[in-house]
């Protein structure tokens, strides 16, 4: 299979057979041979119908339902899980993506060798109060990750080779910083195309100012990760072990100068009188705990977690002849 189409959707039935017909119509005419995902992350409106109704008159189109809302995140790993093709399109269901840019994308991946390229959405239909947070996350995305050629982490069109969607994993909110996670599973070609963005046509958007400090938090872990998360005692074992000799040497110097003042017969205070003892303990406590959290880190480090533990209520397969339930 040349294709697959991972959508994530939340309420989105009004453009759902828009999406799909426009999406067809551009692999009919380029010959691909595809399949589309759709991944409805527990809307609240008819659009697990309209997947079930696109489904029974394609067999290109496949759905999966979760119980309730997981986020975007859940939703792309489960596609991701469930993609055969040999290049993945992601994109939005609301219309803002264009399925015309799924020929270059493909051939940019194919032909080009890209491991992944991200959409840039160079001109915007988007307000003020979006586009300039959406400049400076992106800005410090660049900064943080070391992809300097990309512009917008945040687009939902992108194209992957399999194997980079068969090798990250995408969990909690780090869809926006997928280029990161490919390139920190060895995925070093990294592209983008200027793509068009479009108006939304139907719905209300689901943007909130929230997800730009959600994002920085999710950034600020994703580089802890890729720089520590295999070796948390290198740098909770340092900081703390820094900490407990400054702590020691400093109650070590207080005890010393007390024992030379006793040696000397000149009156002196107790050295729990001094709160220099108290900065000294403290750091020493610091430090211990510091050290005994980047052991267990190491600990659980060498433990694999399992992610894969969202509840999906269906999932079907085109022409309607798989509509069991599955839960995970």
């Amino acid at each position: 299979m040349d294709i697959s189409v991972v959508i994530p959707l939340y309420n989105e039935e009004e453009s759902l057979p828009e999406l799909y017909s426009w999406i067809e119509r551009v692999m009919n005419e380029n010959g691909f041979t595809y399949e589309v995902i759709f991944v409805n992350d527990g809307s609240t409106d008819g659009s697990w119908s309209v997947i079930e109704r696109l489904s029974k008159q394609s067999p290109c189109v496949r759905g999966i339902k979760f119980r309730r809302n997981y986020g975007k995140s859940p939703a792309l790993h489960c596609g991701f899980a469930r993609a055969e093709g040999d290049v993945v399109i992601t994109m939005d269901a609301d219309l803002q993506d264009s399925p015309d840019e799924i020929p270059e994308l493909y051939r940019m991946i194919k032909d080009e060798g890209y491991d992944l390229v991200s959409g840039y959405k160079k001109k915007r239909y988007d307000p003020l109060s979006k586009t300039i947070p959406t400049k400076l996350f992106n800005a410090t995305a660049r900064k943080i990750s070391g992809i300097k050629n990309l512009h917008d982490f945040n687009c939902g069109l992108k194209a992957y080779n399999r194997d980079v969607v068969k090798n990250i994993e995408v969990y909690g909110e780090m869809h926006r910083y997928i280029p990161y996670l490919a390139k920190n599973a060895g995925f070093n070609k990294i592209g983008e195309k200027v793509v068009r963005h479009r108006a939304r046509k139907y719905g209300k958007t689901k943007f909130g100012l929230n997800r730009f400090f959600n994002g920085y938090l999710d950034l600020i872990t994703l580089w802890f990760l890729s720089s520590f998360g295999r070796k948390p005692m290198h740098v909770f074992g340092f900081l703390g072990t820094i900490m407990f000799l400054i702590g020691f040497i400093a109650a070590a110097i207080l005890g010393i100068d007390k024992l030379c003042a006793l040696a000397q017969g000149v009156p002196q205070r107790l050295v729990t009188d001094s709160p220099y003892f108290y900065i000294a303990l403290t750091m020493m406590i610091i430090g211990t705990q510091l050290f005994l959290t980047g052991f267990v880190g190491d600990l659980i480090s060498r433990t694999s977690t399992n992610r894969n533990d969202y509840l999906i209520a269906a999932e079907i397969k085109g022409g309607g002849n798989d509509n069991n339930a599955k839960a995970q």
